[in-house]
Formats: C-alpha cells, sequence, structure tokens
C-alpha cells in the first residue's frame, strides 16, 4: 500500500480504549499515533495494547489542538457522528492522512473541526465504541486503498460442487 496514515485522539479517559487502539493502529500499520489533550498516561497501557505499540511506532502528545502538527501534504480526517459528514463506504482516502477520533463521550472539538481537511462518518444507527471505529476506518483504507485481488462470488463449496445430473 502506498502512502502513510496515523492515527490519533483527542481528549481521550479510558485507557482501555487507548490502548486497544494504539495496538489497532500497530497492526494495521500505523506510521505513527497522536493524542491531544488527553486524560490520560499513555505510560501505562499493557493491559490493552499487548503489542506494546509506542515501542513500535512513534507516539506523539499534543497539550492542545493549536499545538497539533503534522507532516507536510498530511490530510487531517475527522472521524465524527455528525449529520453532514461524509459517509465513510463513499470517502476516498488521502495517500497521507492522519485519522483523529473524539473523546468517549463526546464530539471533536469545534477548534480541531476546524483544523480538518474532512470529516468522515461510519454509517452505523448510533456511535461505536473509540477502537472500534478505528478498527473500521483503518480496514476501509486497507481495502480501498490495498492491492486486493476482486472478491469472489461464491463460496468455496459452491464452486465445487457437481451441477445436478439432468433428466434425458
Amino acid at each position: 500500500m502506498r502512502g502513510y496514515f496515523a492515527i490519533g485522539v483527542e481528549d481521550i479517559s479510558k485507557p482501555h480504549n487507548a490502548g486497544n487502539l494504539m495496538r489497532s493502529a500497530h497492526a494495521f500499520g500505523a506510521s505513527f499515533f497522536f493524542a491531544v489533550a488527553p486524560d490520560i498516561d499513555f505510560r501505562g497501557l499493557r493491559q490493552s495494547d499487548t503489542s506494546e505499540a509506542a515501542f513500535h511506532m512513534p507516539f506523539y502528545e499534543y497539550p492542545t489542538v493549536a499545538a497539533l502538527t503534522l507532516p507536510r501534504g498530511c490530510r487531517l480526517v475527522g472521524i465524527e457522528f455528525l449529520p453532514d459528514a461524509e459517509d465513510l463506504p463513499s470517502f476516498r482516502h488521502p495517500t497521507q492522512a492522519a485519522y483523529v477520533f473524539g473523546p468517549e463521550k463526546g464530539n471533536l472539538s469545534p477548534a480541531l473541526l476546524a483544523r480538518c481537511d474532512e470529516v468522515v462518518k461510519i454509517p452505523t444507527k448510533f456511535c461505536v465504541n473509540v477502537g472500534v471505529a478505528g478498527a473500521l476506518v483503518m480496514y476501509d483504507r486497507m481495502i480501498a486503498l490495498g492491492n486486493f485481488a476482486e472478491r469472489r462470488v461464491g463460496t468455496r463449496a459452491a464452486m465445487t460442487r457437481k451441477p445436478p445430473a439432468r433428466d434425458r
């Protein structure tokens, strides 16, 4: 897959969710992870981040939205359950992207939304857990930008089954 991506959070308050998201980011090959004004200490995530992602990819922590810096050319994509946000299945992922997720019981701040180049929503009936949302976005990116063969139609059993004998 060409390009790179990062995963970030704003004002996250549950260590288990942060660790789960970091582990998924590591598993999907994120280039770095970042946090804006987190309400937790990222040094103690061993129970939920069993891959120890912080040892395998850079981690950046910013005290405020204004302090957030990204590499040149990197597009900031807010993932937020807003009526006017673009649906994830219709979204064309940038080659260089940083996806940012809001707090567990709230939304991305107005200041961070103003910094986003795009705002995307997962088309569900209601908000899902931040770790689940992150995995869905990363999986969608992998499918959209990866070089995968087209999906087969049918199952393996249907492909190997002999057709029924015809009456003569």
